[in-house]
């Protein structure tokens, strides 16, 4: 059994336990008001039974998970991991665009860490018990670098070091329009959508979320966008997705988030990982990674003029 524990934040306040719980256990809305109903949720030490009760920022929600979704994750070695950098306290990973990052509902099987778990076996009980050794995600359609811990103090160390945002993040992306300015910082918190779910969205109620960003092309055909680095200085699910579509450019492909248009089709976001620098947790030296440009983002500038 598996005991699923978090504190609600300030993003979450006033919201419906039901959508809650489906976000903290990535379980889908259904299964979590049913785990609610049977009396597998607690709020604050008590159970509480009504979907639609609303949880309070700092209420500790615990959920008994599904025994069916509780077992560790599976070794699979057929799934090829591009190891960029490697030693006994830390890997990094160049993640393709396409390979969802650990198992939750729906992708139990066939994700980054099923892979990792058969080529590292001392992965398994470093962190949260279904995405071993995992200290940050990127979304499945994004591309790039991914820091994994190897020891359970480099795990605490770099989870810190998230935590406090020390560690450089730098993507590539292309989004919809002329961006009119050449350097900027887009400083708006980020939360749930009321509306969609699963989707983040610009709200006064959400979490702190800062991108810093620096345009490095602009282009009329077939469409006008603008390649463009971000750099992260904090770390919010779709932050640069859910930030570039806030402005008014959003990704291009990205059609979660308005950026799937007619005219430039790259067959997923322009969202790439492009570089990742932080502390070593063992000897404090600074690890740089740096991915190239995917063949298929590649093509896609290709047909800009």
């Amino acid at each position: 059994m598996t005991i699923r524990t978090d504190v609600v934040p300030a993003g979450f306040d006033g919201e419906r336990l039901d959508r809650f719980v489906s976000a903290l256990s990535e379980l889908s809305r259904s299964v979590a008001s049913r785990l609610v109903k049977a009396g597998d949720v607690l709020v604050d030490g008590a159970p509480a039974t009504t979907p639609s009760s609303r949880v309070a920022e700092g209420q500790r929600v615990e959920i008994t998970m599904p025994v069916e979704l509780d077992p560790n994750p599976r070794p699979d070695p057929s799934i090829e991991i591009i190891v960029v950098y490697e030693d006994d306290d830390v890997i990094v990973i160049d993640k393709p665009a396409g390979l969802v990052v650990h198992p939750g509902a729906g992708n139990r099987d066939g994700t980054l860490v099923n892979g990792l778990v058969a080529r590292y076996p001392e992965l398994a009980g470093i962190g949260e018990i279904h995405r071993p050794g995992i200290v940050h995600r990127l979304d499945r359609g994004t591309s790039g670098l991914l820091v994994v811990a190897r020891t359970a103090a480099a795990y605490d160390d770099l989870v810190a070091q998230m935590s406090a945002h020390e560690p450089t993040r730098i993507y590539e992306a292309l989004s919809w329009g002329l961006l009119e300015t050449d350097a900027g910082t887009i400083d708006a918190p980020i939360g749930r959508s009321v509306r969609h779910p699963t989707r983040n969205t610009v709200t006064k109620s959400g979490r702190a979320a800062v991108t810093h960003y620096q345009v490095c092309g602009r282009y009329e055909l077939p469409k006008p966008v603008t390649l463009i680095r971000c750099e992260l200085e904090t770390g919010r699910t779709h932050q640069i997705r859910v930030h570039l579509r806030a402005i008014g450019h959003p990704v291009v492909g990205d059609r979660e988030y308005d950026g799937g248009r007619p005219g430039l089709d790259p067959g997923r976001p322009f969202l790439h990982a492009e570089e990742l620098r932080f502390r070593h947790p063992v000897t404090g030296d600074e690890v740089v990674a740096t991915s190239p440009r995917p063949a298929d983002l590649e093509a896609c500038l290709a047909l800009l003029s």
